[in-house]
């Protein structure tokens, strides 16, 4: 599976990203600075976490019309996979890769903290080496992670079976969906989505941030195992 991560002026993200996939996994894996306009030959597209152009306007509203975009979305529309995490989540809300829009922190402050997701679905290009229902630990940093779409997308999204993960209570402890564990105050406690062809994916948890052992308990790297699996079936 070759790999390109886009770097922003401002991406903080993008040498987690990159380690993850070059050095854990093994993957062949390029930076791709943003005025680049090129994404041919690659499979993956990660747009990074970060403050893209210090996230002025909106995060990711600078971003969006970077020369980058016009590439990305060509990828995207020929079915390349495409991730976007946290800021690279509000990017692709920018740009109509996928739907809604990051608002501010229902607390109004910067978070960052461990979460726990549950995984809605187990047969998706970023989930395929997962547990339906598993919960896996995965850091979270930022100010405007509340995730907002209108009712009717919301429901056209669960309906649809786009809804990736959600923020639930950690393992054994009751109250599996309780409110105080969506920290942003995400609508349906909703962490990460994909588009309707199951290409592009959106998420504001950070895994590349807990996929080593060194880290935490690694629950991270299965996103990154399920991305590379996916590529896999898709050449044989």
């Amino acid at each position: 599976m070759k790999s390109a991560v886009v770097v922003f002026p401002g991406s903080n993200c993008d040498h987690d990203a990159y380690h993850v996939l070059k050095h854990v996994l093994g993957q062949p894996t390029d930076f791709v600075w943003h005025k680049e306009t090129s994404l041919k030959g690659y499979d993956l597209v990660i747009l990074p976490g970060g403050f893209a152009h210090g996230d002025y306007l909106r995060c990711g509203a600078i971003a969006r019309f970077s020369p980058i975009m016009d590439a990305v979305f060509d990828h995207a529309a020929r079915g390349g996979t495409l991730l976007g995490i946290c800021n690279g989540f509000q990017v692709l809300c920018e740009a109509g890769l996928l739907p809604g829009a990051l608002l501010r922190n229902s607390t109004v402050s910067f978070i960052c903290c461990d979460v726990w997701l549950r995984v809605e679905r187990a047969d998706t290009r970023l989930t395929l080496a997962c547990r339906p229902g598993q919960v896996i630990t995965t850091p979270i940093g930022h100010g405007e992670g509340n995730y907002f779409a209108e009712p009717g997308v919301l429901d056209r999204l669960e309906g649809e079976g786009r809804v990736l993960f959600r923020y639930v209570a950690p393992p054994g402890l009751p109250g599996g969906s309780d409110d105080r564990f969506n920290v942003n105050g995400s609508a349906r406690a909703i962490a990460g989505i994909m588009n309707e062809k199951g290409n592009v994916f959106g998420m504001m948890p950070h895994p590349e941030r807990n996929s080593e052992k060194v880290l935490g308990d690694a629950t991270g790297l299965v996103l990154f195992e399920s991305l590379v699996r996916a590529s896999a079936g898709a050449a044989a």
